[in-house]
């Protein structure tokens, strides 16, 4: 099976709380507040492929296919699939000379000869194959993403990395959590990964 590149659990504070009774009968109770407070929301990165871009430069450059929207159930997330695009420029953007997302969406063929008449090193082909987006805070339910990354070679036209990005939020929150909030650690990750660093 291919190796997990990394994976990162974000887990919150175990809570020790005092409470005071009558009488001065004091009762320790210790809580575990995972995700009321801090939390807890895991995030996943596994290469699909064998083949690597560790020896990535400076000097090279991407561009960024905006995948089609996500889409779970009958419910459509208009705009996720540019949300996407932009956080997978924002995670490269520090380790290329040149970073740019595509303004529509474009299967592959069309993606391949935007990055070719840019003068892109490499084309970054995401897919959204799941996306879904809860009000966490009441139902309990989390949010998930699944994102699959492809890395293609520009000028030969051949892969040359795949992964899969899979996460969830907490199963309780505060509020106001979404999907794309699950994307930049995992994407800052993998886009560190190609460099070795």
């Amino acid at each position: 099976a291919p190796p997990a590149i990394d994976q990162e659990l974000s887990r919150g504070p175990f809570v020790p709380l005092l409470l005071h009774f009558e009488g001065g009968t004091m009762l320790r109770i210790s809580l575990l507040l995972i995700t009321l407070l801090a939390g807890c929301a895991e995030t996943n990165v596994e290469r699909q492929s064998t083949a690597s871009l560790l020896t990535t430069s400076p000097t090279e450059s991407a561009y960024v296919s905006v995948p089609r929207d996500g889409v779970y159930g009958e419910d459509a997330y208009q705009g996720s699939g540019q949300t996407t695009a932009q956080a997978i420029v924002l995670a490269f953007g520090p380790y290329l000379q040149r970073v740019e997302a595509g303004s529509t969406t474009e299967d592959f063929a069309a993606a391949l000869r935007s990055a070719s008449s840019g003068g892109f090193t490499y084309l970054i082909y995401p897919q959204i194959l799941h996306w879904e987006d809860r009000a966490t805070e009441w139902s309990g339910k989390p949010d998930r993403i699944s994102i699959k990354l492809s890395v293609f070679n520009v000028v030969t036209g051949s892969p040359a990395d795949s992964v899969l990005i899979t996460g969830h939020s907490a199963w309780a929150t505060f509020g106001g959590d979404k999907p794309q909030d699950l994307l930049a650690d995992p994407l800052e990750k993998y886009a560190k990964s190609l460099r070795g660093k």
